[in-house]
């Protein structure tokens, strides 16, 4: 996408869910305005930006589209001129937002999409005054969790979807409007049942925090509530469970219809056991610890493509590849995650190998020794592997990897992966010899002709060329 077709969002509202919003956009390839009075909305973003470049990448094998650009704008006609999206994430307070929302339906191009972030109005709420808003609604952190509830006129909201998917976020839209929506009116549930048990001493905020990231809530991020309880029905399945557990739904088991007085003590004791469980950490280092945490529970969902790793995989699925780089095809770009550090700061060499085997993976692509040539029976497997260290990578680079065919005759293929930090210094490179294999009889065999012909024609081009790192021309045997 160039600076010319880069779409724009309007943020308004630069909040922690507006921030959130615009960094969800802006690292997507948008371009960004945001309008919020506040002084001070200029370095919270800020701040919310640094979090996001530090996470939402990382949650990839692929690069990100190359930044829009953010602007912060005084006037709201400003903000919203030309938009293709306009999220409005202000106070919840219905006044406001009529009068916000009326403002910017005023000058908004009637193409655009005017999203609400509210967590609890109706569209009809929102509209009451005349206004054509949607509801939303995303979670925090919107730069990283997927889930956005879609609620209102119906087109509206199928046009929405559209884009959202396109930034790597999953549209939910609600089959009728409802106050609360889905997810927060489960949360509240939780909430409410929580507050009791702070409130009658069972448990403190640390305990009740303990008991559901150490059981449930770890289920529940990849099935959710009714998938796994199909599963706690065992064989039988969903009806044996309803059996089963149904009868203590009559059980005096919850208060969900009853809300405990939310007195000044109240406030003061879940305060005070808060400070107690977390009041050694900053809110921003707390925010970095949710946020690898996120990062390595959704990769890990990523392979099995389950829950929020599978809108992940789907969304990395339609970045865009093939480029080039000093000549060379462009086989793997990725920014560095936390997760790949060791105690020196700098990343393990592990993951240089995981790197070159992901560029591995791509160049078989290219030369159609894709997926569906694997499933026919052929592949080719490595057999020997040098890797020469040149410089540090750290957390947060962006790394981008050449591809250069040493050779390519018969059954061998002879690879040369270049590792580019930020594009620009050599960072590694990466040796490999591989040789063509028959899956059915485990034995050596020559490749199918297209892709011989497809490896002979990279050899040709890429004959001559120097192997920086390696010290040998092409064709050169390694030691």
């Amino acid at each position: 996408m160039t600076e010319g077709t880069k779409r724009k969002a309007a943020i308004v509202g630069g909040g922690v869910i507006g921030g959130g919003w615009a960094a969800r956009f802006l690292l997507n390839g948008w371009n960004v305005a945001v309008f919020d009075p506040d002084p001070d909305a200029e370095r919270k973003i800020g701040e919310v930006l640094a979090n996001a470049r530090r996470s939402l990448p990382a949650l990839y094998d692929r690069a990100l589209p190359d930044e829009g650009t953010l602007s912060f704008q005084t006037d709201l006609r400003d903000a919203i001129a030309g938009a293709d999206w306009i999220q409005e994430s202000i106070p919840e307070r219905l006044d406001l937002k009529h009068k916000v929302l009326a403002a910017i339906g005023a000058d908004a191009s009637s193409e655009a999409v005017i999203g609400s972030s509210t967590s609890g109005f109706k569209p009809s709420d929102l509209n009451a005054e005349g206004a054509r808003a949607i509801v939303a609604h995303p979670f925090n952190p919107v730069y990283l969790l997927p889930l956005v509830e879609l609620v209102g006129d119906r087109a509206t909201c199928d046009k929405a979807a559209d884009i959202l998917r396109s930034i790597g976020m999953f549209p939910l839209t609600l089959r009728k409007e409802i106050d609360a929506h889905i997810a927060d009116r489960l949360l509240e549930a939780v909430w409410r049942e929580s507050l009791w048990l702070v409130k009658d001493g069972v448990a403190t905020t640390e305990e009740i925090d303990e008991a559901i990231r150490m059981g449930f809530g770890i289920r529940w991020a990849q099935m959710g509530l009714f998938e796994t309880y199909r599963i706690a029905g065992g064989e039988a399945g969903m009806q044996h469970f309803m059996a089963q557990f149904g009868p203590a739904l009559s059980w005096p088991w919850t208060k969900l219809m009853d809300v405990p007085e939310f007195t000044d003590d109240l406030v003061e004791l879940i305060a005070g056991q808060s400070d107690d469980q977390s009041g050694h950490m900053s809110i921003r280092e707390l925010e970095r610890l949710r946020d690898d945490n996120i990062v390595g529970m959704v990769r890990a969902l990523q392979r099995t493509g389950s829950g929020a790793g599978g809108v992940v995989r789907t969304h990395e699925e339609s970045l865009p590849t093939g480029s080039e780089l000093h000549g060379l095809p462009v086989t793997a770009t990725r920014q560095v995650p936390a997760s790949w550090t060791d105690y020196n700061g700098h990343m393990n060499e592990t993951h240089y190998l995981e790197t070159a085997s992901q560029a591995t993976d791509r160049f078989m692509e290219m030369i159609g020794a894709d997926a569906g040539y694997v499933k026919s029976g052929r592949s080719y497997f490595t057999v020997e592997t040098h890797v020469c260290y040149l410089g540090e990578v750290l957390a947060g680079d962006r790394l981008v990897v050449t591809t250069q065919v040493m050779s390519g005759a018969g059954k061998r293929m002879h690879l040369f992966h270049r590792l580019w930090r930020d594009g620009e210094t050599l960072a590694a490179t990466v040796e490999t010899m591989l040789i063509h294999m028959d899956l059915g009889t485990r034995k050596s065999s020559l490749p199918e002709p297209a892709v011989a012909d497809a490896l002979e024609r990279y050899a040709t081009r890429h004959a001559g060329m120097a192997a920086e790192g390696s010290g040998r021309a092409v064709g050169q045997p390694s030691g």
